[in-house]
């Protein structure tokens, strides 16, 4: 008998509903009790990280670093426990209004310490807590057994540690290191004028090194393109390099700590064939280097 493409569909809900309750029911499960629920925050202008102990299991992340966004990690030795694919559930409490279980994404593991979501999961999670529901990760064996795993994440107490993460996030930077490091700012031919672009770049450089204690020097080098005479050419490099130095030390970088160096066109970053790439040349690179 033909089964009607509506009434199959219900089936097929119901049929995952179900597996998704008796998978909570029976599952061997890694979750913190309420007494042991403890949300922990480090905090500093560089970085924003949230986590629970998960007791023998590991720890669950959420980690939002300067100028990137939100990450969340499960990490744990025993993160090859849960598969290569893991579902992902909210499960509400008995006390909330619309108890249910409900899928919030899928997962596909690589065999490391980690189990990394996609930064769409990572919101949904930290929504999902924020809600009061618990966030956890299911498979349906558990060391190759007929026996399920869950690894649950507790939302007790996670509002008021919500809170303390978002005035750290507040309070990021908007760039980190591996952003800034290495910058190179562009000149119009025969011009050696900041633009209002470049200025806004240097602004940020500016403000990374007066807040990163660890950075010991900025290398600001000048280059041209190859069009005119030799001489003027590492004259006009000169005179880009220095006019970003001043305006770093003006923006407060300590100048004792830059060191400015000129080349002309002797140190290309593409041919000077076309305008294209003679714009690329004018230019101007901010190097930081760091104590770590």
């Amino acid at each position: 008998m033909k089964i009607p493409a509506f009434t199959f569909f219900l089936l097929q809900f119901f049929t995952v509903v179900a597996g998704l309750f008796s998978l909570s029911a029976s599952a061997v499960t890694f979750r913190a009790s309420i007494d042991q629920t403890d949300w922990q925050l480090q905090s500093s202008k560089f970085e924003c990280r949230l986590s629970q102990s998960i007791p023998d299991f590991g720890t669950a992340v959420f980690e939002r670093k300067a100028g990137e966004s939100l990450q969340f990690v499960l990490d744990s030795a025993q993160a090859s426990l849960l598969g290569r694919e893991t579902l992902v559930v909210a499960e509400s409490p008995s006390w909330l209004p619309g108890n249910s279980t409900r899928e919030i994404g899928k997962i596909k593991n690589k065999p490391k310490s980690q189990v990394k979501v996609d930064q769409q999961l990572a919101n949904d999670i930290l929504v999902s807590l924020y809600k009061g529901q618990s966030p956890a990760f299911t498979n349906a064996r558990w060391h190759g057994t007929e026996e399920p795993i869950k690894v649950a994440i507790s939302s007790v107490n996670f509002q008021s540690a919500y809170s303390s993460y978002v005035g750290c996030v507040a309070g990021l930077l908007p760039v980190n290191y591996r952003q800034i490091a290495r910058s190179a700012v562009l000149f119009p031919s025969a011009q050696w004028r900041l633009s209002d672009a470049t200025k806004k770049r240097l602004d940020l450089i500016a403000l990374y090194v007066k807040t990163d204690k660890n950075v010991s020097a900025v290398f600001v080098d000048g280059h041209s393109d190859n069009f005119g005479r030799r001489l003027a050419n590492r004259d006009l490099s000169r005179k880009r390099a220095e006019e970003v130095m001043r305006y770093l030390v003006k923006a407060g970088v300590d100048e004792e700590m830059m060191t400015t160096r000129y080349h002309g066109e002797r140190y290309p970053v593409v041919k000077n064939r076309g305008e294209a790439n003679r714009a690329r040349n004018r230019r101007v690179t901010i190097r930081l280097e760091r104590n770590d």
